[in-house]
């Protein structure tokens, strides 16, 4: 057995074994068979006003021929798809009961994202989930790091592979992790009538490239993305954030469905000021709670700060183009009161796969303290003059269902 709270070979080993053995989501679809309805509360949850995602007048008239989802739904923590695998298969039961790393200090670190095909409305999805990567690393706040990458992978009810989703959790030991403070005491500066002037003329600046093609031919290593500005972060934005992406991973609920579920996850509740049992959640919303968390005050989710990622790069390359991959780390947290300025560059212009045009993207999201909070990558497919039409890309692997996409996935991760 592994000792509590350290990181021991036969945990690592034991935590390894898992991988590709697949098991149900914690929690069922936000979203069982979106429609258009469920594309725009979900733009809109991150800011996004682009009519691809839910004008069927407009979507006629885009090579699409119709409304397609936000590459941000099409995958999601909770926000759609139906375990293929319901329960975890009888001969590995005994082997996924448990944590291997138990008492091992894990926090979400990254995240990578790639689209395959687009979801259209009214479709009813399924997803696989499994372990698909546990890498040794050292880390610059604890000595060792075991790096533990959690897939998804997402098919429509006509046979196209979606998407795949990657989360990575990092564990080290706690003891050596508090040898040293990531995070000094922070400070929110209020702001001036015109730092709050200043970002309100970058959100009336801003506008999506839409219906005019961003042809390859015309794009240059060295061209910039943005700005594009996320914020100062309100209790507000978190609100609206929940309504198009739901609760999450712990299915945080009302009433007697909150009394339920407390019942299910007890740890997950702790006792407010007038001793009611809440939601650890809270520390997103109630400064308080947050500053029990360590924090000096309420923060965002780093899935938000993806999606407007996902966002800057939507806006920039046009409806005719295709977001193929995303990555990014979460770095520093994104307190509210900060204020995010989005941008990237083009790195690198290329044919992917040989025959599709494609450019890379160094991505960033800089706060008011000119901290990088998080920085990714991209790899958009254009259009061109001289190959045409963007090709949807392959899934991993040829896979032609979930199994095999998975399966995939989990081989590429042992290259990393």
């Amino acid at each position: 057995m592994s000792e509590a709270g350290r990181i021991t070979e036969d945990g690592v080993a034991r935590l390894r074994a898992r991988i590709g053995v697949p098991e149900p989501h914690p929690m069922p679809p936000h979203y069982r068979e979106p429609n258009t309805d469920a594309f725009r509360n979900v733009a809109i949850a991150y800011g996004d006003d682009n009519p691809l995602w839910c004008d069927p007048g407009y979507g006629a008239g885009t090579r699409w021929g119709g409304p397609i989802a936000s590459p941000v739904l099409v995958g999601g923590d909770t926000l759609i798809g139906e375990d293929e695998v319901t329960e975890v298969p009888a001969e590995h039961k005994d082997l996924m009961k448990g944590d291997p790393l138990r008492g091992v200090h894990a926090f979400y670190a990254a995240s990578a994202r790639e689209w395959w095909a687009p979801l259209v409305p009214g479709r009813h999805v399924t997803r696989r989930n499994a372990l698909v990567g546990v890498l040794d690393k050292q880390s610059e706040f604890a000595e060792r790091a075991i790096h533990e990458w959690t897939g998804q992978v997402f098919q429509d009810d006509a046979g196209a592979l979606l998407s795949g989703q990657y989360r990575l959790m990092v564990r080290t030991e706690r003891t050596k992790a508090r040898e040293r403070k990531k995070y000094d005491a922070i400070e929110i500066e209020p702001y001036t009538d015109e730092q709050i002037d200043e970002i309100t003329e970058q959100y009336l600046a801003e506008h999506r490239r839409g219906a005019d093609p961003r042809w390859w031919e015309d794009v240059e290593e060295g061209d910039e993305l943005g700005p594009m500005v996320k914020g100062p972060l309100t209790v507000t934005d978190m609100i609206c954030w929940h309504v198009g992406m739901g609760m999450g991973l712990y299915g945080v609920a009302p009433l007697r469905i909150g009394a339920q579920n407390r019942q299910r996850i007890p740890r997950f509740f702790h006792r407010d000021d007038l001793n009611v049992p809440d939601v650890m959640q809270r520390v997103h919303w109630d400064p308080e709670f947050a500053r029990r968390s360590g924090n000096p005050t309420t923060f965002d989710y780093g899935r938000m700060r993806e999606t407007w990622l996902i966002h800057l790069c939507t806006d920039w390359m046009g409806d005719d183009a295709w977001l193929w991959k995303l990555e990014c780390e979460f770095r520093k947290f994104n307190y509210v009161g900060d204020t995010q300025w989005l941008g990237g560059r083009v790195t690198r212009k290329h044919l992917a796969d040989g025959d599709r045009p494609a450019v890379d993207i160094e991505l960033w999201a800089r706060n008011q303290r000119d901290e990088v909070t998080t920085p990714g990558t991209a790899t958009i497919l254009l259009p061109s003059r001289e190959h045409g039409a963007v090709r949807l890309p392959d899934p991993p692997g040829g896979a032609t269902d979930l199994t095999g996409a998975l399966a995939a996935i989990a081989e590429g991760f042992t290259r990393r």
